[in-house]
């Protein structure tokens, strides 16, 4: 089967967050957007790169990572298909993090010229882009307060809440049940817990019957409780569909 179009992954990522006009759609779908595949946890980008590019995520699960002095890794976001998770680097003259994939992953890469020549010409694309930015920055927020102030068994079901209501919100999954392989040692760094930890939080989600589990799938069995678990409010995603009732 024929691949859709670059720009519809992008364009429909973008409905998902703002009401797009013709001309809007039009003009996303005239950008260069030029393909290139990658395998999991081989870099895209790496913190201190001067990139005279960004990309979009077309297929797969990309994180945003850092690392302290002595090599322990920090990831403070995930970014899933429609994503621009470098977009900022349109004003940075150097990255400040690491864009590493999960899972084999395909990106497009849009020149930073050709994007700074849009926007110059359309205010509302412009205004588009920087409201991606800014729903980023609030999804930035979440996970502090996550890490920070919510228990183990909170932080994992809020963020499979999040996966689950932003794969489903560009049509990459389907009754609750998504294609996570992500290492235990990743949902680790993304959440402050040991390896050991993230496997006993696990398996007591699994046992309250919120979850289950098929290798790297994951159904949310019972998500109005996964939802009360999480303290999950989609508010923060700012899409112009909330997706946190139980009838999700």
């Amino acid at each position: 089967m024929a691949q859709a179009p670059s720009s519809n992954i992008l364009i429909r990522k973008l409905q998902t967050i703002s009401e797009l006009a013709p001309s809007d759609i039009a003009l996303l779908g005239n950008i260069s957007i030029q393909e290139k595949e990658y395998h999991a946890n081989e870099d895209i980008l790496r913190e201190g790169d001067k990139p005279t590019l960004s990309f979009v995520v077309l297929d797969g699960l990309i994180g945003s990572t850092k690392l302290t002095g002595d090599g322990k890794r920090q990831i403070s976001s995930f970014f899933v298909p429609g994503d621009i998770p470098d977009l900022h680097g349109l004003h940075l003259s150097v990255l400040d993090s690491t864009f590493t994939p999960f899972m084999p992953t395909r990106v497009g890469f849009m020149r930073h010229d050709a994007l700074h020549d849009i926007c110059d010409q359309h205010p509302s694309i412009t205004r588009m882009f920087w409201r991606s930015t800014v729903i980023d920055a609030a999804i930035y927020r979440e996970w502090v307060t996550n890490v920070g102030r919510r228990d183990a068994y909170a932080r994992m079901a809020h963020l499979l809440c999040e996966l689950i209501v932003r794969l489903h919100s560009v049509g990459r999954i389907e009754d609750r049940v998504a294609h996570l392989p992500i290492t235990q040692a990743a949902l680790g760094d993304a959440l402050g817990l040991s390896t050991v930890h993230v496997n006993r939080v696990l398996q007591e989600l699994r046992r309250d019957g919120l979850i289950s589990t098929v290798g790297s799938r994951f159904h949310a069995t019972d998500w109005a409780g996964l939802v009360r678990a999480a303290d999950f409010d989609s508010t923060y995603l700012h899409q112009r569909a909330a997706q946190t009732g139980a009838d999700f």
